[in-house]
């Protein structure tokens, strides 16, 4: 069984596929399309690992609750 991939390894290998897929397109607003799109699944998970308790979810982030619950409600994953 090979070794897994880290998280950076595998971000990096995705953004070179996005601006290879670019194909010289110049992108506009990366960083926010891509704290998005990272933060989705990463409240997904804490979520589920946590079994939906927002408080421990929020201490596992390092977030106050109140901005966790924010920031579940933008992503629509408040259950």
């Amino acid at each position: 069984m090979s070794e897994p991939q880290s998280i950076e390894a595998c971000i990096r290998d995705n953004l070179e596929t996005y601006f290879r897929d670019l194909d010289g397109t110049e992108p506009t607003g990366l960083y926010d399309m891509l704290v998005k799109l990272v933060e989705k699944p990463l409240l997904d998970v804490v979520m589920n690992q946590s079994g939906q308790n927002q408080s421990r979810a929020a201490e596992w982030l390092g977030l106050n609750r109140n901005t966790l619950r924010k920031k579940l409600l933008e992503h629509e994953l408040l259950k």
